[in-house]
């Protein structure tokens, strides 16, 4: 889509020269560290750093055009060659919301919308894997781009870089939140005709109080699905299936493992690392499933891919060809064997409670290890009971057998005293993720199973980097 065309979309003011307007961007940004040359930047202000303060910058260095508030451009003189490439709105973050949602208006083909407090970027990409049994023109959130700036960042790749919605037949889109109101506005951008509420944690919890408040945020999602559309949802957890309440003009579909669900997982086994089997039974038959994925809380996302895909009409032999060539998305779940014996799980992108244990009961129930080691970063946005929430988690993975753990940085100080008092006493506290590596690189012996987990700002990821550049060379 031609810049000028974008610009109309976005309610935009201009003064393009024509060789400009008649350009498509190659992509869209809101880092102006991130801007590639021919993309549009969307300068956002932000609450410690306003974007419009690197204009000049990004420009300078080859972006196409900036999405800008006039009067919040400093420095105005020196934007003086650059006129014929800023696009003025009232406010960028609503103008750029605005475009996306134009677009998917216009678009008019199914979205189905993924949102869960654990696992829900693994939950979208094997929806999104598992339908491309359907269709070869899917469309789908990259990474966690689940917030109202990520989703039009996702909407903007349909119409850069050659790119025309016409290409795709159905999108998987992410939702996120971290307080009220976040998905509602999402549901607005993009209507899902399906929503799928993987389950309800602990995440963000020092935003919503407990675990009911962060229910009723992600209920949003079921309240913004379009009339007749379907609500998929987690049986096994009461939170989730309680939404099924909330509205009597759309159809529901449930998964589960423990409850009577539409799609259901029985027999399962995961006793070998990486790979998971059970008998997946759906309302058109049962058939047996390989996941190339570990621990059972990725069970509970190929379920919820499997009732996607039976909505779209995918037999359950055709969902598990699907199923079976799945990939753990990038730092979640990834299996790293090193040549010298240690096997790592790349869990490191993100973590919260649910998540974290989920984890850990996966590498425990992995055969064939002789020593198993959890290197467990702070979980962030806990608030007050985020003590507690450490303490009780070093609990139960001593309970769950892990005989190492290494905690990093700071409330994982608490995670460490609970490991301690229930019984690994072997367990160590490190300011930071290099800290930890370097503990781990004067130790590690053959046999050794290391689980890799933190929140994102912890950046534990630094220490599977640091692993892989002393270890060598390592096979996935």
């Amino acid at each position: 889509m031609q810049l000028s065309e974008i610009a109309t979309l976005c309610g935009a003011t201009h003064r393009l020269n024509p060789a400009i307007a008649e350009t498509v961007p190659t992509g869209f940004a809101i880092d102006s560290r991130a801007v590639k040359p021919g993309e549009v930047f969307v300068a956002i202000p932000g609450e410690r750093v306003d974007g419009h303060q690197f204009v000049a910058e990004v420009l300078d260095q080859g972006a196409l055009a900036a999405l800008v508030v006039h009067h919040r451009l400093p420095f105005a003189k020196t934007l003086a060659p650059y006129t014929d490439r800023l696009l003025f709105v009232t406010d960028t973050a609503c103008a750029f919301q605005q475009m996306a949602q134009k677009i998917l208006t216009a678009w008019n083909k199914p979205i189905v919308a993924v949102t869960g407090s654990a696992g829900k970027t693994t939950m979208k990409d094997l929806t999104a894997h598992v339908l491309e049994g359907v269709t070869s023109k899917g469309f789908k959130s990259l990474g966690n781009l689940n917030t109202s700036y990520g989703l039009p960042l996702t909407v903007g790749r349909m119409i850069s870089a050659g790119a025309d919605p016409r290409d795709f037949d159905l999108a998987v889109l992410e939702f996120g939140m971290s307080s009220y109101g976040e998905i509602k506005r999402l549901t607005e951008i993009a209507p899902p005709t399906a929503a799928i509420v993987g389950n309800v944690g602990t995440a963000h919890i020092e935003f919503f109080g407990n675990s009911d408040g962060i229910a009723e945020a992600k209920a949003e999602i079921v309240d913004g699905l379009q009339p007749g559309g379907l609500a998929i949802l987690n049986a096994d957890d009461p939170r989730v299936s309680k939404m099924r309440e909330r509205r009597s003009d759309i159809s529901i579909l449930t998964f589960g493992i423990d409850a009577d669900a539409d799609v259901r997982a029985v027999s399962i086994n995961n006793d070998t690392l990486g790979a998971t089997s059970f008998e997946l039974r759906t309302p058109r038959g049962d058939v047996s499933v390989n996941l190339p994925l570990l621990g059972k809380h990725n069970v509970y996302n190929a379920l919820a891919a499997a009732a996607a895909g039976h909505h779209f009409g995918m037999s359950a032999r055709q969902i598990a060809r699907q199923l079976k060539t799945a990939a753990p998305s990038k730092m979640r779940g990834e299996l790293i064997k090193f040549a010298n014996g240690v096997t790592v799980i790349d869990d490191s992108y993100n973590s919260n409670p649910p998540a974290l244990i989920q984890a850990v009961q996966a590498m425990a129930n992995a055969k064939g290890f002789v020593r198993r080691i959890v290197v467990a970063g702070e979980m962030l946005e806990l608030g007050e009971q985020g003590a507690s929430l450490h303490r009780s988690c070093g609990q139960q993975i001593a309970d769950a057998g892990i005989q190492r753990v290494i905690g990093v940085r700071g409330l994982s100080r608490y995670l460490v005293a609970g490991a301690m008092d229930a019984g690994v006493r072997d367990s160590t506290f490190c300011e930071t993720p290099e800290q930890a590596a370097e503990q781990l690189l004067g130790e590690l012996q053959a046999g050794d199973l290391v689980l890799v987990k933190g929140s994102r700002g912890v950046r534990t990821e630094r220490v599977v980097e640091r692993l892989k550049a002393a270890l060598g060379g390592n096979e996935q």
